[in-house]
């Protein structure tokens, strides 16, 4: 079936002279997850895991994927035609560098502009120049041969009231603008869904677990423009949105709109707007290439976000506790496996008041398969939980009050030394961080040594950022924020941290074949003391769940490194306990015991 669908791209290839196409997992907008409709490199290929890049010549076809999915990959191609391309691996050529090597001179590039970023685009347009090569971008070839695609999600819209944004939408508009003036920019174009949905307060559900709406908005210093399926906004919406003095316009539109742009400054991100709309903007119009200046603002929770984000914490840190209690109580007596358990706490997730849903597929994870960063537990992967080793579940819920995010390593039975080990060091590795203190001005990139110097003294490190940036009821995973121990400027989330800003705090250790461990908490920078050095920072919690005890080894860990521990699970107590009654709360009392 592989090779036939590929057989048919080459013949639309052939018909229009393409030398080379490509095709990303992507949507219009560059979000980091798509829906189905977008799911074009799947249907080509074969391969279903979240991240890869195709490339399909007259003659061959690659496939791009980082580590994550190298067995999955593997396994998925066979058969197919297609080579995997190992990114990262010796003698593995850039993506890039195959495309332009493989288009010849005179030749043609093809891909849906539409589904790459105009930094990308415009950069192999600059390559490909030297070989007086041209770029075919106006058409979705996949589209053409994709007789059963699924259509294009249209979930209705709704209005996140003011109760929980914290801010108003017209007080927000009024900031971008006055961001706008500042840049000398006329018109902002606002192609990256998590920001639309932030600066309207509306949310959606066209991507699992981002409660996103598939859109485009353009601002300018006096009009409002919003592009969207109308058949997704009821009267109430519109009505909302009229009183913001916001025009709804279909969809599809914003390619007509930007067509008719005239002179103008246009405020657009590049690496996150896509190539055909860049394309379309007339040269007449001067392009201002920025961050989005959403993305700072909604990266700085109000206090309402705040205050509300502590009590989606506190919701999910009971639903956790009660899964823990549940697994403990009932390994080896019943029948368990990682689907199961995944669907034990999904459901108990999604029980809870003001819950809308996951913030992400849970990672449900037993001994060899936690090695795996991203494991994704199937009916073909699926292994049964033995009363024995460890278990690591990375999970979420999506609230009324905010997003979480929260990863448990935990002891199933008799563990070996070096699980122990590992297990000792992760959690070192997240409590100090969690007590760094820090001068004003850091960055991520300051503070990872905090946490990974426990495994480089070691000769160890695990290959993954130590913290990601959190949404409000948004995005699991939202810039600019990020800890991680080198630089790495596509992923833009190396920003100057601010009090408000919230980030995951998630070190793990993983041996290949044997176990992986993570243990993961959400925290909020807030502000310190200030004196003649400056001010302080330093972070909060936001997590509060217990961290299972019989994987320690309290040798391993300072005097300090215990007051941290036994401090974070008085608190766990105090926060968590009024909710819970019985066994629950006895257990709770013993999981958060003092170590001594």
């Amino acid at each position: 079936m592989i090779q036939e669908r590929l057989a048919k791209l080459r013949e639309l290839m052939n018909d229009r002279g393409i030398d080379a196409y490509l095709v990303p997992t992507a949507d219009f907008h560059e979000s980091e997850y798509v829906g189905d409709y977008f799911k074009c490199r799947s249907f080509l290929s074969g391969f279903t895991g979240s991240a890869g890049t195709l490339a399909v010549t007259m003659k061959e076809a690659a496939l791009w994927v980082d580590g994550r999915y190298f067995v999955q990959a593997g396994e998925q191609l066979k058969g197919s035609g297609i080579t995997m391309m190992k990114m990262g691996e010796e003698g593995v050529p850039e993506l890039e560098d195959y495309l332009v090597e493989h288009v010849p001179e005179g030749g043609c590039l093809g891909f849906d502009g539409r589904v790459v970023n105009s930094f990308t685009g415009k950069r192999l347009e600059k390559r490909l120049a030297k070989k007086k090569a041209s770029i075919h971008f106006e058409e979705d070839l996949v589209d053409l041969i994709w007789t059963d695609r699924p259509a294009l999600s249209c979930k209705p819209v709704w209005i996140l009231d003011e109760k929980y944004a914290g801010k108003g939408a017209a007080e927000k508009l009024a900031s971008l603008q006055k961001a706008m003036e500042k840049e000398g920019a006329t018109v902002h174009l606002l192609t990256t869904l998590d920001d639309i949905v932030w600066l309207f307060n509306i949310r959606g559900d066209d991507i699992p677990c981002n409660p996103v709406v598939l859109s485009y908005a353009a601002v300018t210093l006096d009009d409002v423009y919003l592009f969207i399926a109308m058949e997704s906004v009821n009267q109430e919406v519109k009505d909302y949105l009229h009183g913001l003095g916001v025009k709804i316009r279909p969809y599809k539109d914003i390619y007509p709109y930007v067509k008719c742009l005239r002179d103008e400054h246009v405020l657009l991100e590049k690496e996150r707007v896509n190539y055909a709309i860049v394309r379309n903007i007339d040269s007449s119009n001067q392009i201002i290439s920025r961050m989005n200046p959403t993305v700072m603002a909604k990266a700085v929770k109000n206090p309402v976000e705040i205050e509300n984000m502590k009590k989606a914490h506190d919701k999910d840190g009971v639903v956790m506790a009660r899964f823990m209690y549940w697994l403990k109580k009932n390994i080896g007596k019943i029948p368990m496996d990682e689907l199961s358990v995944q669907n034990k706490l999904d459901g108990m997730r999604r029980e809870v008041e003001g819950n809308l849903g996951l913030s992400f597929d849970t990672i449900s994870a037993y001994g060899p398969h936690a090695a795996m960063c991203h494991y994704s537990a199937d009916e073909k992967s699926n292994i049964p939980l033995e009363a024995k080793g460890l278990y690591l579940v990375d999970s979420g819920g999506q609230y009324l009050e905010g997003t979480t995010d929260i990863t448990r390593t935990i002891a199933l039975g008799p563990l070996t030394r070096e699980e122990k080990e590992h297990y000792t060091l992760v959690l070192i590795s997240m409590l100090r961080l969690g007590a760094v203190k820090f001068p004003y001005g850091s960055r991520g990139l300051t503070l990872d040594y905090a946490a990974r110097q426990v495994f480089w003294d070691r000769g160890m490190n695990f290959n993954h950022g130590t913290g990601h940036g959190v949404g409000y009821l948004l995005n699991v995973h939202e810039r600019p924020v990020g800890i991680r121990w080198k630089m790495v400027p596509e992923r833009m989330d190396s920003c100057v941290l601010e009090a408000g800003m919230v980030t995951s705090n998630e070190p793990g250790v993983y041996i290949e074949g044997s176990h992986g461990i993570r243990t993961e908490n959400l925290m909020i920078c807030v502000e310190d003391q200030k004196n003649e050095f400056g001010q302080f920072m330093r972070f909060e919690y936001l997590t509060y769940a217990p961290i299972d005890l019989e994987g320690v080894d309290k040798e391993m860990m300072t005097e300090r490194d215990i007051a941290l521990l036994n401090a974070y699970h008085r608190d766990v107590y105090k926060k968590l306990s009024p909710y819970l009654e019985g066994e629950e709360k006895e257990w709770l009392k013993e999981a958060t015991r003092e170590l001594v």
